[in-house]
């Protein structure tokens, strides 16, 4: 198993449209960034990719790179998906904290943990999402996230039942195997890339 820590935060700022998780959020003020400046998904991408050592947000998307300016966040966080699957993971679960004066989280926390859910291709019960408020650290302008992922090898079910199958006399036993051996797994809808060179063949 792996585990991943990301950390973002994001100044308000008047005229800007905020979008947190993905969602579109109705409030006075958005968060500042060169991209759609998502804190969550931002911090939950620099999670995923420091699970696999694969650098962090920066490394594959620069801030000064003119391509990315005002890009949909979730963006980042597929390439961060394709880096796990790539080095052999998917995500068994996910945790995250919002900090932030406002606006308030808690009445749209299943919206957020559903959309979060489906962009990570994740059951919302494998989502965690929660808020606090910056007391007493005079952040009110500011919006914080942290997340923390857990990784499993792609392959190794977490649930020995996804793998039981019952037969019985009519049933086809090959139809049968067809069918686990096709399932792909919990978590990601994305394929394993291959290597474009011939490894039995380095020089």
């Amino acid at each position: 198993m792996r585990i991943g820590l990301g950390y973002d935060s994001h100044a308000f700022k008047p005229g800007v449209p905020l979008v947190i998780g993905g969602l579109a959020i109705d409030h006075p003020e958005g968060l500042a960034g060169h991209s759609d400046g998502d804190v969550l998904l931002h911090a939950i991408t620099d999670a995923l990719l420091g699970a696999v050592s694969a650098g962090d947000i920066g490394t594959f998307f620069p801030p000064g790179d003119p391509r990315w300016k005002n890009a949909d966040s979730s963006i980042f966080l597929k390439t961060a998906l394709e880096e796990v699957a790539t080095a052999g993971y998917r995500i068994a679960n996910i945790d995250t904290v919002l900090v932030l004066a406002a606006p308030k989280i808690v009445p749209i926390a299943g919206e957020l943990r559903q959309r979060v859910a489906d962009l990570l291709q994740l059951r919302p019960g494998d989502v965690g999402i929660k808020a606090k408020t910056p007391e007493g650290l005079n952040q009110d302008g500011v919006a914080v996230a942290q997340a923390i992922v857990l990784l499993v090898p792609i392959g190794t079910p977490t649930d020995l039942s996804k793998m039981t199958a019952t037969v019985d006399a009519e049933t086809d036993i090959d139809s049968v195997v067809k069918s686990l051996v096709a399932e792909e797994p919990l978590g990601t809808g994305l394929k394993r890339r291959m290597p474009i060179y011939d490894t039995e063949d380095i020089t």
